[in-house]
């Protein structure tokens, strides 16, 4: 910013050197139009004995030096007067814009969370569970599966078995058959089953088989139980890890906010005895007076005459 004449002791209030700045500006103006109008000749014309005069002659003041230094002094005085009065405006602008420097307050880092996904475990199935079971189990299980299945396809509704014993009852002893017309030869019928050879037979094979399926129930249930057990594992190890987790998040959590209440108290005190700085600067600026350069004084002396007392 460039030097200027404000002083904090006797001088031109701000509304004293706008007043005077602006009767400079209108004494100028005056000079101004004394001397734009000159000219270096008139012109008349003469016709019946008459002179009618057609440019004016208008030649330069006799005082035209003093008039042109007189124009140049107030042009100089109004100049000073509006760069300090600009100078102390961009002061108070300034002063004004200008905000607490509180770059030295260290605020805390923002604490890295625990996250309890990283550790935590996934649900496992059935598949999980059939990988728990012995080689030996598992080839019982395919074994007592496969005979359940296809004892229980032969004796069950749509068998063979149930079809033998279904039809055993209405067999007959013998069948006629068409060979010549009008002639028929008997067809001898010979049962090679009874209802107790095939009633025994599926007593017999509706025991193995309910062992098989009892066999294969106690696999599926063995392998539901191991999925179940480990789930629940699974779902006390991550109750675990997310409580332990919340915990430690809730402890940074609590030193993050405490530090950074404390350093929010510590920009804040900062800010606050900067804002007593600044006021106290912005009334010291708004305090300010023009210092008059004694080369501008006599200007000054005779417009300062021609201000009101209110303006002091």
């Amino acid at each position: 910013m460039k030097k200027n004449s404000l002083t904090p002791n006797k001088g031109l209030s701000l509304s004293q050197a706008q007043s005077i700045s602006n009767l400079c500006h209108q004494s100028a103006m005056e000079i101004s139009s004394k001397l734009t109008v000159v000219n270096n000749y008139c012109k008349f014309i003469t016709m019946n004995s008459i002179t009618k005069v057609l440019v004016s002659a208008k030649p330069l003041p006799n005082n035209v030096v003093e008039l042109l230094k007189e124009k140049a002094r107030l042009h100089a005085c109004q100049a000073f007067l509006m760069e300090n009065i600009k100078a102390k405006e961009a002061m108070l602008t300034l002063t004004r814009k200008m905000s607490a420097d509180v770059s030295g307050v260290k605020y805390p880092e923002k604490p890295k969370f625990e996250n309890p996904v990283d550790k935590s475990l996934s649900p496992v199935n059935d598949d999980w569970g059939w990988e728990q079971l012995t080689a030996s189990e598992i080839n019982e299980y395919m074994e007592a599966e496969a005979f359940a299945a296809h004892i229980g396809q032969f004796i069950h509704k749509e068998g063979i078995l149930t079809f033998l014993r279904n039809e055993l009852p209405n067999v007959p002893a013998i069948e006629w058959m068409s060979i010549k017309d009008g002639e028929k030869t008997p067809i001898d019928i010979n049962v090679h089953h009874t209802s107790e050879d095939l009633l025994r037979i599926h007593n017999e094979l509706a025991s193995s088989h309910r062992e098989y399926e009892q066999r294969v129930n106690y696999f599926k249930a063995k392998v539901k139980n191991l999925v179940t057990s480990e789930n629940a594992r699974i779902a006390k190890h991550n109750a675990d890890i997310q409580n332990a987790a919340s915990k430690i998040n809730n402890e940074l959590q609590i030193t993050f906010d405490t530090a950074s209440k404390k350093a929010n108290e510590e920009a804040n005190d900062i800010r606050v005895e900067f804002e007593k700085t600044r006021i106290a600067r912005m009334a010291e600026i708004a305090a300010m007076r023009i210092g008059i350069d004694s080369r501008f004084q006599v200007t000054i002396n005779e417009f300062l005459t021609k201000l009101p007392d209110s303006q002091e």
